[in-house]
């Protein structure tokens, strides 16, 4: 069985020895644009086939590509969000090959001058550890359209909407050591260029993928490979194209890493290839072998100048950029007090970090993160929905909040009224008022009802002294004749009062 060892390595025992897994990802982010990467046609998701197809998109002599200003500029911002270094001077190579749902027979991309250098980006694992993942570059590249076969036994359909798409490649090193920390690199990019508002990140429609680059290799040999740069150190690596979900990603890098291991331990080479996942049996199958460069006849577009930015644009661009989630959590944690784990959770979605905001305007914020995390993403997952989607407005959640910090009402009313809402709408203050669920803060009608149940109950007091937890049952017995609207400090204090001093 594979071990994920406390450094997280993933160590696969073998017949003769252990194996290591390294793993590097080429991640095509659609790039968030009203247009495409070199002409005006829409981007839309879900248009019927072929009706966003510019005559640059469908190849047709003659038609020159423009360069679209806004792609550029977000495959800068994603590049300062990744902490990468912008390159002023970056130029557009034709990428030679063929497919029937690639019109021009070539792909406009960047290979030798990308627009992105080298950056990183930390990743958080689920138990809360990180680690960092080196980033080689970001380049911007059109993308193809899409071949659909189950129309027609006997025909292939041909969908040009996507062609033409601006898709930012974001190529990292080969720093994921496990599958599980392949799903965070991906998920904690995606978070980033949410953040960024640089693509949309859905991996269902296509606007997300990745590409997986593994290879297994001896222990002690990847730690060569990061002394010394050199790529003997590491097994030959085979590539798995279009990986659409973090689950898929994690399934193909174990099968992967099992059937080279196999062949290795047989006494086979592994041969470089590009292989892709069958989700429904969860193998990976032989596409193609695997292309270099030169296979691709790269050369400078003759129809496209060089890109060449102005410095001063590349600032303005710095200074525009919002909070990003590892900055975000840092603040909740030294400025608001939360756990890092309250944090964690609340930064790792823009959508709920700015609900949560909107709850904490002006309130206790520890209160209100309890509230947000538990109740409500508890109440969400339940439903299915986002937090885009919550019947619950993160208004009327503070106001919630507030009614329990004023004491107006106790934690377990307030999730009565949180159904409520949740249900029924309406303000929390005056379902409370219109309900009758205030708590009751008066001690003298708190204290009158104890009474009652000790003079009723002397057994039980007595034992109180010697089993204080035995309190517990009066505690119990003072909420359920009060209908929960007692508060229960006021309970608890009058108790030790009567029972304990």
């Amino acid at each position: 069985m594979p071990l994920d060892t406390a450094d997280h390595r993933y160590v696969i025992p073998g017949a003769t020895g252990d194996w290591e897994i390294v793993v590097g990802l080429e991640v095509h982010a659609q790039v968030k644009s009203s247009a495409k990467l070199f002409s005006g046609a829409a981007t839309e998701f879900g248009a019927e086939p072929n009706t966003q197809v510019s005559l640059v998109d469908a190849g047709m002599p003659g038609m020159l590509p423009v360069i679209n200003q806004r792609c550029v500029e977000q495959a800068v911002r994603t590049g300062l969000g990744l902490s990468a270094q912008i390159n002023a001077f970056s130029r557009f190579d034709r990428k030679n090959y063929f497919y029937p749902d690639l019109p021009q027979g070539y792909q406009i991309s960047q290979f030798a001058h990308p627009i992105v250098g080298e950056g990183e980006i930390e990743c958080e694992r689920d138990d809360g550890s990180r680690f960092t993942v080196g980033i080689e570059r970001l380049h911007l590249e059109q993308d193809a359209g899409k071949s659909i076969h189950d129309l027609d036994p006997n025909a292939t359909y041909v969908d040009l909407n996507r062609s033409g798409v601006a898709l930012m490649e974001i190529v990292s090193r080969p720093h994921v050591r496990t599958p599980a920390d392949a799903a965070a690199y991906m998920r904690t990019l995606r978070t980033v260029v949410r953040y960024l508002d640089t693509c949309g990140g859905d991996m269902e429609k296509g606007q997300m993928r990745a590409d997986v680059n593994v290879s297994v290799c001896r222990p002690g040999q990847y730690e060569k490979f990061m002394e010394t740069g050199s790529f003997e150190h590491l097994g030959t690596r085979c590539e798995i194209k279009n990986v659409n979900s973090l689950r898929f990603i994690m399934q193909a890098i174990e099968y992967e890493a099992k059937r080279q291991i196999d062949i290795l331990e047989e006494g086979g080479e592994i041969h470089q290839e590009t292989r892709l996942f069958d989700a429904n049996t969860g193998v990976t199958r032989s596409m193609r072998s695997k292309e270099e460069a030169h296979d691709y006849r790269y050369f400078p577009d003759p129809d496209l100048l060089p890109l060449e930015l102005d410095p001063a644009w590349i600032e303005e661009i710095r200074a525009s950029l919002p909070e990003l989630p590892a900055q975000k959590r840092k603040r909740f944690v030294e400025d608001l007090g939360l756990s890092e784990y309250d944090a964690s959770v609340l930064a790792a979605d823009k959508d709920r970090a700015d609900y949560f905001e909107a709850v904490i305007e002006g309130r206790d914020a520890k209160l209100a993160a309890n509230w947000v995390n538990n109740e409500l993403f508890g109440r969400l997952n339940k439903e299915s929905l986002g937090i885009t989607e919550s019947p619950v407005s993160a208004a009327k959640l503070g106001g919630l909040v507030d009614l329990i910090k004023d004491g107006t009402i106790s934690g377990k009313i307030a999730k009565d009224v949180f159904e409520i809402l949740w249900e029924e709408g309406g303000d929390p203050a005056e379902i409370v008022e219109a309900r009758g669920l205030k708590q009751v803060t008066d001690t003298g009608a708190i204290e009158a009802v104890i009474d009652d149940l000790i003079t009723n109950n002397p057994d039980q007091a007595a034992q109180v002294k010697d089993k204080p937890k035995a309190m517990g049952w009066f505690v119990g017995q003072v909420m359920k004749a009060m209908q929960g609207k007692a508060n229960p400090q006021a309970v608890n204090e009058i108790l030790r009062k009567k029972l304990l001093d």
